[in-house]
């Protein structure tokens, strides 16, 4: 389709570029124009047209145009044990109730429950996730008929998935959908061997491609690996290798000055969990020491069992919030920053480079901010109010590759909410 979203206040996240009053023209999946609608001519020249045939016209009524939320790390099949496995700690959380039904979920189930996931990130805003999950092949089903843009990574551990099946799903996975792509990774050190992350790393060097994982979560997580290799997680993966070709960790909570010099030296990304983190009490991330490295920093809300919202405002608010506490600084971690690392930063950790900003020749994936709200008003300072005040309500449209899936609270996806729900609640009967 071609759009027109015109009237709008625009944020469009580029490099020194405040917010403008313009419009944004969409052709298909593609932005082809994104300015103050003085200069509309130069664009016809480039298409060689002499003028856009519009399928719609948007008044976005001075409301917020922006690029839409990437979740950096998450498990969408969790949605199954939302409010199922609450108030304990990381250790016993994973081992003695999510595992254990983990176990019994099937391919079809995970497909179904996925589905349920997608509702809530178009809720949010969000129009890219890093899904790390157990059957790949049902969740690249399950986001590409949603529509919803899919970045999956290995989740190699000991019980389940392979580096064989690794390699497989990194050829399979990627070059099929538009909206989908495969990376390699693996669920965390402790749940792997040494002689599974040694065959990891080799697949990274033979693709000379990026590896992610869960990364220095807890205390508990980084003294175990003290005791078995006499280092932190991040310096014994680096010893094997795995971060030669960049990637990154999830969580980065308990790293040490030594740790982050690696992490930059590598080039990866530190992709913070707030909220689980919160819940589960698994510590706040130094996210001021890795802002002063040149660390980038990328923002996820992990699984809906241990968050339990799929909500990018809460995480936002958290990852300063909890910022400013630990340093005891309230200038800590800037409201742009974060919006940078709720967008750019996270589009890049995904290998999504092509939907990271609103400009010309990007993916039109973005978002209508309501700003007629009264957490929006006054206008002081928008980047500010979305941090600070923002929430899921004033998300008024979310658009993925030029498509509209979430418009005025209703859901334009080709699957209607009713059954999704329904599928979801007949799943979580089998196994309560």
């Amino acid at each position: 389709m071609n759009i027109r979203l015109y009237n709008a206040r625009i944020l469009s996240m580029e490099e020194n570029r405040d917010i403008f009053f313009g419009e944004v023209w969409v052709k298909k999946d593609r932005i082809v124009y994104a300015g103050d609608g003085t200069d509309t001519d130069s664009i016809y020249q480039k298409l060689q047209i002499p003028c856009m045939i519009w399928d719609r016209e948007i008044d976005c009524e001075g409301n917020l145009l922006m690029p839409g939320f990437k979740d950096a790390h998450t498990h969408s099949g969790m949605t199954l044990l939302r409010s199922y496995a609450d108030d304990l700690p990381l250790n016993d959380w994973l081992n003695q109730q999510v595992f254990p039904v983990e176990a019994k979920l099937t391919d079809e189930d995970i497909y179904e429950l996925t589905k349920l996931a997608v509702l809530e990130y178009l809720t949010s805003g969000i129009t890219a996730v890093f899904d790390m999950y157990l059957t790949p092949y049902s969740i690249y089903k399950a986001f590409d008929e949603m529509g919803m843009r899919g970045v999956q990574v290995g989740g190699v551990n000991n019980f389940s998935q392979s580096p064989e099946l690794l390699e497989e799903y990194y050829l399979n996975l990627n070059g099929k959908s538009p909206l989908q792509s495969f990376m390699l990774g693996f669920h965390a050190e402790y749940t792997c061997s040494q002689e599974l992350l040694m065959k990891i790393s080799e697949i990274a060097h033979k693709y000379k491609a990026p590896v992610f994982t869960h990364l220095s979560e807890t205390k508990a997580e980084v003294e175990g690996c003290r005791e078995r290799y006499g280092m932190t997680p991040v310096a014994f993966l680096d010893s094997l290798g795995m971060f030669d070709y960049g990637g990154g960790g999830y969580h980065c909570v308990h790293v040490t000055e030594e740790d982050i010099a690696i992490m930059k030296k590598r080039g990866m990304y530190a992709v913070s969990n707030p909220g689980s983190n919160t819940k589960l009490a698994s510590g706040i991330a130094p996210i001021t020491q890795f802002l002063k490295a040149g660390v980038p920093v990328a923002l996820g809300t992990d699984g809906p069992a241990s968050n339990n919202c799929l909500d990018m405002f809460r995480e936002m608010f958290l990852v300063t919030g909890l910022a400013k506490l630990k340093e005891e600084d309230a200038a800590a971690v800037d409201a742009m920053e974060v919006l940078k690392m709720a967008t750019v930063n996270g589009a890049h950790a995904m290998g999504l480079g092509e939907a990271d900003v609103i400009a010309e020749g990007k993916l039109a994936d973005l978002i209508m901010i309501d700003l007629k709200t009264p957490n929006m008003q006054p206008l002081n300072n928008i980047a500010k109010n979305i941090v600070y005040s923002g929430s899921k309500i004033n998300v008024k449209m979310t658009m993925i590759g030029g498509r509209i899936l979430y418009e005025n609270g209703s859901f334009l996806t080709d699957e209607k909410p009713e059954a999704v729900y329904e599928k979801a609640n007949d799943i979580i009967s089998k196994y309560k």
